[in-house]
């Protein structure tokens, strides 16, 4: 992966890197270690008190006696405010802005926690393409030369090839289909290492996926996907916010969970609440 400095990058590279270079890129020490530490222990916290929540695409792994050592821990919003500072940090904002549009918003925010032992992932991209195994359900033509989707992952625990850091093959978002054998992933992917504090920016249409872990330490990181304004969220992280946190929220933050997009409408009212003089316009 390319590294680029929080302090001193050029947006334009880290764009370029994603769609027409490598997939992926890091900005090392992009978050404190406290607030890392913050962030570890209240999802640590979680996953013990709750039952396992697994991710996706682990495919046998869902039949054997593995399936509790990959969990998730979703909707990170309601977990502590440590993870509303992480999933709008200016850099990644930045970034983002240029590659998804000015407008884009989240659309899920979680943590992975694989267990020592725990299975890896089967290759796959990322929403809104990971049912793309179906190309007839997505309009014709479509491609991965506009992104609609951005993946961030922030490192907690050391990512290491010993304890399963994400695989990835560079140059396969350029392609937007699901690998096959012909492809030979395992034999053609690089592995995003990292330390605590890392964030790595992905295209998730890039070919990907977790791989076990052989260490004897954890590994869990935050995962945030983002997506262009007009694209629905994959996790619902709207209803569940008490009204605490939504009187609370920054503009950024807003935006993010779709408050700042208008639609859909329903049109009849808003014309008639426009002729009562209440609103401007509808649109």
């Amino acid at each position: 992966m390319r590294q680029f400095d929080e302090d001193n990058f050029d947006v334009s590279d880290v764009i370029d890197e994603l769609l027409n270079g490598g997939g992926a890129v890091v900005f090392p020490g992009l978050f404190p270690k406290p607030m890392i530490d913050e962030a570890r222990q209240i999802i640590l916290d979680r996953s013990a008190a709750e039952p396992p929540k697994v991710t996706h695409f682990q495919g046998k792994a869902e039949i054997d006696n593995r399936l509790n050592l990959q969990r998730r821990v979703w909707n990170l919003l309601t977990k502590g405010a440590v993870f509303s500072a992480m999933a709008e940090h200016p850099v990644v904002m930045d970034v983002l802005k240029r590659f998804l549009g000015t407008e884009f918003i989240m659309g899920s925010i979680a943590a992975n926690r694989i267990l020592p032992g725990g299975p890896g992932q089967e290759p796959h991209i990322d929403y809104p393409y990971w049912d793309f195994h179906k190309p007839e359900s997505f309009p014709i033509h479509v491609n991965a030369s506009f992104p609609m989707n951005a993946q961030v992952t922030i490192i907690l625990d050391r990512f290491t090839k010993e304890s399963g850091a994400t695989a990835y093959v560079p140059g396969s978002q350029r392609e937007l289909r699901y690998p096959t054998d012909a492809d030979r992933f395992y034999e053609r992917c690089e592995q995003m290492i990292g330390e605590p504090g890392d964030a790595v920016i992905f295209f998730g249409a890039a070919w990907h996926c977790a791989m076990p872990n052989n260490s004897n330490d954890e590994r869990i990181g935050i995962l945030i996907e983002y997506l262009p304004k007009f694209v629905k969220p994959v996790e619902d992280m709207v209803t569940s916010l008490d009204d605490a946190f939504r009187q609370g929220m920054s503009p950024m933050m807003r935006q993010l969970l779709g408050f700042a997009y208008p639609y859909p409408q329903r049109f009849d009212e808003a014309e008639a609440r426009n002729a009562e003089g209440r609103i401007i316009k509808a649109g």
